[in-house]
């Protein structure tokens, strides 16, 4: 083969070599053509890459400063709060070297020999009746243990013991077990108006069941006494008057009380069975209609729903006719026999109430007469199973007891729409601000507790529990105790 240069041979002609010579350089503009395209597109890459950099960093700069800022504002924040604070704190704590230590007074107490104190236990201890109980046990000066759910009970029933060195409350569900070592229970626990015990059917029933078979069970664990308060609806609508403790009563166990009535009859079965099985001591007391101060503003029954209108201007309302009777007995009445029972030996049911017996229109207008005699009354549809008549026979308790209502139903509606007037007012519903007053009643309700001291008053030392002569002394002056 012929050695050739850029293509040609050599010998060729001139046009052959011209024409080599320019397919060369086109394939050398072509490949430095290339490479300055392939060099300006990795510039622009690497001026794009640049450009994404500087904008990233730039905006990490921005939120580092953004950061610095807020912090520096935040630490302002706090360091100007924290001033605000040491500075309302030593102000605080200049007025509390500069002015009187704050104590917190208690009512005045007996003071027992401790070896004469019991510690009692009140379930319900926060409610309306047993308030008034708590009341009195502390004025005696026992230990007062009080266990409630604050369903229909209230913190301010009680909080004038609070922190008082033989009182301590529990908010406890009395559902669920409870362990303590005590002397006496008092079993109160359990909603006892129809509007709060058809509330929760079940769960009144669970309260009347569960929590009774509880506090039997604590009862014969801490050998301890119980007194279970049940009910005049275990005699339903009854078709024998008066109704005495013998009488079984006449009941509908399918009908809206009967959550009610049925866990109370149940109630007063197992107190029979643990006395005779376990060797259980308990006492059970049949409750009547009662009212007094501390009664809520809801509480749906007639004492209350009567006052509460009638104070508000609103007409009174009666379901059905009217003349469906009932007995009525003031607070402080039902806690004496209360004490006197749980202090006696006898273990058989015991009705408490009073047996003067109005009707319901009758005992209307008698409140509408002492509140506000323009007020109109109002017929509503009958309840179901409301009994016609409901009247205690209280021999059982005046001969065993020695017991029997003093507090006239003149007395008590005073002091009840006393109360009820205070409440409303501070509630600022209180259009008919007017009382007559009564200065044979007037001049009792001035004393701190004086509802426990008339109950104390009307007890014995025996039906007060203490067995020995010795007297307890009054404490001349309020026991005090800083508070915290």
């Amino acid at each position: 083969m012929s050695p050739s240069i850029f293509g040609a041979r050599i010998g060729s002609s001139p046009l052959m070599i011209s024409s080599s010579i320019f397919t060369f350089r086109s394939a050398l503009i072509s490949i430095i053509i290339i490479i300055i395209v392939l060099y300006l597109l990795f510039q622009a890459s690497s001026t794009a890459s640049s450009s994404k950099e500087d904008a990233f960093k730039l905006q990490i700069a921005r939120l580092e400063a953004t950061v610095k800022d807020l912090e520096v504002r935040h630490g302002k924040i706090h360091l100007d709060m924290a001033q605000n604070v040491q500075q309302v704190v030593s102000e605080q704590y200049a007025q509390v070297l500069s002015g009187p230590l704050v104590q917190k007074s208690y009512p005045m107490v007996f003071l027992m020999p401790a070896m004469m104190r019991k510690r009692i236990l009140i379930t319900g201890g926060a409610g309306f009746v047993g308030s008034h109980l708590v009341d009195a046990l502390m004025t005696q000066g026992h230990y007062v243990y009080v266990l409630d759910n604050l369903f229909t009970g209230r913190h301010r029933n009680i909080e004038h013991w609070m922190g008082h060195p033989q009182f301590q409350f529990f908010q406890h569900d009395v559902i669920q077990p409870f362990y303590l070592e005590v002397d006496q229970i008092y079993h109160l626990a359990c909603p006892a108006s129809p509007p709060h015990y058809q509330f929760n059917p079940i769960k009144t029933i669970k309260t009347s069941v569960l929590g009774t078979m509880n506090m039997l069970g604590l009862a014969k664990r801490v050998k301890a006494r119980l007194l279970f308060t049940s009910t005049s609806e275990v005699y339903g609508d009854p078709d024998v008057q008066p109704q005495s403790e013998d009488y079984n009563g006449n009941v509908n166990t399918m009908g809206p009380r009967a959550c009610y009535d049925e866990g109370k009859r149940l109630g007063e079965t197992l107190c029979y069975s643990y006395a005779n099985e376990e060797g259980v001591e308990t006492r059970v007391a049949r409750i009547f209609n009662t009212y007094g101060p501390r009664m809520r503003l809801d509480d749906g029954r007639v004492v209350s729903n009567f006052i509460t209108q009638s104070l508000q201007g609103l007409p009174v309302t009666i379901y059905g006719d009217g003349k469906q009777t009932r007995s009525f007995q003031y607070v402080s009445d039902l806690v004496t026999g209360l004490i006197k029972l749980m202090n006696s030996e006898y273990n058989k049911p015991v009705n408490i109430g009073n047996p003067d017996e109005y009707s319901v229109l009758n005992f209307a207008t008698k409140i509408i007469n002492l509140v506000n005699p323009q007020a109109k009354v109002k017929h509503l549809d009958g309840t179901q199973d409301d009994p016609k008549q409901r009247r205690p026979d209280i021999s059982r308790a005046k001969e065993i007891l020695r017991w029997e209502p003093k507090v006239t139903i003149d007395e008590g509606l005073y002091h009840t729409i006393k109360y009820f007037r205070s409440e409303l007012k501070s509630l600022g519903n209180l259009p008919i601000d007017e009382q007559r007053e009564m200065p044979q009643f007037t001049s009792k309700d001035v004393e701190p507790l004086w509802t426990a001291k008339s109950i104390n008053d009307a007890l014995t030392d025996s039906e007060r529990g203490v067995k020995n002569t010795v007297s307890a002394e009054l404490v001349g002056k309020r026991l005090e105790r800083s508070s915290p």
